[in-house]
Parts: structure tokens; sequence; C-alpha cells
């Protein structure tokens, strides 16, 4: 049992590498000219033709049976988790900054919790210690990276490398020519997006219990709908080519790593931990992105890192010591997922709509 909860906070770690390092390459995409509306078509196609043949070989002796109500409940994660989430996400990165958008995810584990909280998935008692440490340490978590993002304070690392400004790529990228307003709004979006594609994993994975096949059919799905929008809005035959290494590397990187590798990790993570374990994790993105900024590119280190690094970790804890408290007094609804397996056409709470229901209704 520790084993296995070592190998979850590991492996929710990683993914956070994973993540911090895709604003990187996005930003390096975006500045080379590659459409909006083209990369992702081939960042899914690549994640999908790693997905695919993993999910078949490992998954082959014990997936369900793949109904029309498994089909219509995949189709909406790829339009909420890849679509729309990615979507939102590259037209917010290309308003703002690499910076600005991972310090705006870390409002998707605030999302979550309260998603989770309001549909029952997730159990909050106020009025004992294990719930106030666990929204303790939700808020220390985001207020953390909030501080890395908007206070610098003194100085506390400055690389001894003769650095010139536009030398390295800047982390904050281009001011002009951005709406940093209309950015915000769909960064926003992008962050509901995931919180709600969280949450709706859990459900899925309650019912489907072959996790790589879900995010197998989920790329596949958000690949036709990326075409589909491509085709239609994409004017320009040339928006299709690669025309660069950097535009090869950054398909590569967001497909195989941050599509392929860390979209099975995090519905792995789902299933073990559930969706507010998986999300208490994003903040430590903003952290990861500010030590590569200093490590690779020459960035100062300043005193708001160190502090917000401490309520980031802080945070962390107080959350996972709040859902180890519950899970010992059995307080806990939902812990990790034990699948059900039951995808048969019927009309009674097995059906495909019921878990979506309480995602409408929040």
């Amino acid at each position: 049992m520790v084993a296995e909860r070592a190998k979850l906070h590991i492996a929710l770690t990683f993914l956070q590498f994973c993540h911090a390092g895709n604003h990187i390459f996005l930003r390096i995409a975006l500045n080379t000219g590659v459409s909006k509306l083209v990369f992702p078509v081939y960042r899914n196609i690549t994640a999908f033709i790693l997905l695919a043949p993993l999910a078949y070989f490992t998954e082959k002796k014990d997936r369900p049976p793949i109904t029309n109500y498994c089909l219509l409940q995949f189709f909406l994660l790829g339009l909420v988790g890849i679509t729309m989430k990615e979507g939102f996400y590259l037209l917010g990165l290309d308003n703002t900054s690499p910076t600005f958008a991972s310090a705006m995810q870390n409002s998707v584990p605030a999302l979550t919790f309260l998603m989770a909280v309001i549909i029952r998935y997730e159990s909050l008692h106020l009025n004992k210690i294990d719930g106030m440490a666990k929204v303790l340490g939700v808020l220390a978590s985001v207020g953390g990276a909030s501080v890395i993002t908007l206070y610098k304070g003194p100085i506390i690392y400055a690389p001894q490398l003769a650095l010139h400004e536009g030398q390295f790529l800047s982390l904050f990228g281009d001011e002009n020519g951005k709406n940093w307003n209309l950015g915000g709004i769909f960064l926003f979006g992008h962050c509901l997006c995931w919180s709600g594609w969280i949450v709706m994993q859990a459900f899925v994975l309650k019912k489907y219990s072959a996790p790589l096949t879900v995010s197998a059919f989920t790329c596949f799905f958000g690949v036709l709908q990326f075409v589909a929008i491509a085709v239609f809005l994409e004017k320009d035959p040339k928006a299709w080519q690669l025309n660069s290494s950097e535009e090869a590397y950054s398909v590569l990187y967001s497909g195989l790593v941050t599509s392929g590798l860390a979209a099975a990790i995090q519905i792995w993570t789902i299933s073990k931990g559930g969706p507010v374990l998986a999300s208490i994790y994003l903040p430590l993105q903003t952290l990861l992105v500010a030590l590569m900024a200093s490590i690779a590119f020459g960035e100062e280190f300043f005193l708001g890192g160190i502090i917000g690094a401490v309520l980031i970790i802080s945070g962390l804890y107080l959350v996972v010591w709040g859902r180890s408290r519950e899970i010992k007094s059995g307080e806990e609804f939902i812990v990790s997922i034990e699948p059900e397996n039951q995808w048969e056409e019927k009309s009674d709470s097995s059906s495909l709509i019921q878990p979506l229901i309480p995602l409408h209704n929040s």
C-alpha cells in the first residue's frame, strides 16, 4: 500500500515536469508562426500513434466491450479535454506568455475541488481537521504559485552567465501585439475545461476499467474534431506544412510527452487517487517553470520563488495528510476508483447519461 502511494505521488510529480516543458515548446512553436488549428491536429495524431497500440496490446485481455454508450462518452471527453482545452490554451498562450499561462493553470485544483464537492464526488467536512486541511492545502498551493508569479523580492540566485537580452528564449515572450485580457479569458476557459475533463474521466473510469483505451479513444475523437475545425477554418494550404525543426520538435514533444505519455499518466493517477489529488500537483508547474528559467535560460531566481515553493509543498502535504485521515476514518466518498465495467445499454444507473448528469447540474 505504501509503495502504491509512493508510485502515485512520483507519477504526479513527473507529470508536472512534462507539462512544464510543454509551456516552453508551445511558445517556441507559436513564435515560429505555426497555425493554431493545424498544430493540435499533428500533436494529437502523434499522441494517438503512441497510445493506440499501447492500449490495444496492454489491455487486450481486460478491456470491457465498447458500446455506443462508450463511444459517446469518449467523444465528450475528446471535446472537453482535447478540442476545447487545447484550443483555449493555444489562443490564450498566443496572447500572453508561458509563465502567465502556467500561473493561470493554478486555478485548476480549486476548480476541480469545487466541482468534486458540488457533485459529492469528494467529501468535505469543514468541522473536522481533515476537511480544513484539504481546503487550506488547496489554497496554499494556489497561493504559492501566485506568489511566484506576482512577487519577486530580493534576488536569491543570479546565474554566473554572460547573458544578453534576447540571447535566450524569454519565458514572457514579446508583449507587442498581445491582448492580455482576451488571453486571460481564453486561459480561464482552458482551466475550466481541464477541471471538467479530470472529473469526467473519474466518472468514466468508474464504469470502464481500461484507462489507456479511454485515453486512446479520447485522443482519436480529439483528432477528428480538430481536423474538422482546421479543414473548415484554415484556408491557407501552406499552414499544413512544418517549416522548421522547432515546429517539428514542438509537435513531437507535445504529442508524445504531453498528449501521449502525460495523458496516460494523468488518467492512471485519477483512477488511483481521484480527481482532486490528480489536480493538486498542478501548482508545482509554476515552480518548475521558474526553476527552468533560472537554470536553462539564465534568469535570476527571487525570494518570491522560495516563498512560493514553501507554500506549494506545504499545500500538497496538507491535502495528502487530510485525505489520509479521511481514508483511515472511512469518511471519504471515493479514495480510488473501483471499476464496475457495466456498459450495458439499459436505462438504469449504469447507463451512459447517468455519470454525466452531475457535471451538467454543477
